[in-house]
């Protein structure tokens, strides 16, 4: 890593190309939400690998129990009444995160701590780009 950069991820509303993106310096955390119909939380952790480009590596995902549409996948483990599991597919970077007024927003969790992820960038009721980067060269992908 270049020195005087921080290692993090930025946060881009797609829809506002022209705002630049916010940083949040982290190499460690975990995306939380709420199912909006079958009301299941769903949490997925994640790491930045430093390297030339930062890049997101999945680690394991857990499901508060199984609803219609939502099943764990087979070697999914059952521990204190989440199912865990590694994913062996994760989309590409940015991740394209759906965020509606009418559904309650991702959580960003760090350390056992989680907040609001409006509280580091409101919604514009669209998609939010979630990609990893250095605090020096925030550029969208």
């Amino acid at each position: 890593m270049p020195v005087g950069t921080t290692l993090g991820v930025c946060l881009a509303l797609a829809g506002a190309p022209a705002q630049p993106p916010v940083f949040v310096p982290a190499q460690q955390f975990t995306l939380a939400w709420t199912h909006s119909i079958e009301r299941v939380r769903w949490e997925e952790d994640y790491t930045i690998i430093d390297g030339q480009e930062p890049r997101l590596q999945a680690g394991k995902a857990r499901i508060k129990g199984s609803a219609a549409g939502m099943e764990p996948p087979p070697e999914a483990v059952k521990r204190d009444g989440w199912y865990e599991y590694q994913p062996h597919q994760w989309p590409d970077t940015p991740l394209r995160l759906t965020r509606s007024g009418y559904t309650p927003d991702y959580d960003w969790c760090e350390q056992q701590t989680c907040q609001p992820m409006e509280d580091l960038l409101p919604t514009d009721g669209d998609i939010t780009l979630l990609y990893p980067c250095r605090q020096d060269a925030q550029q969208r992908p």
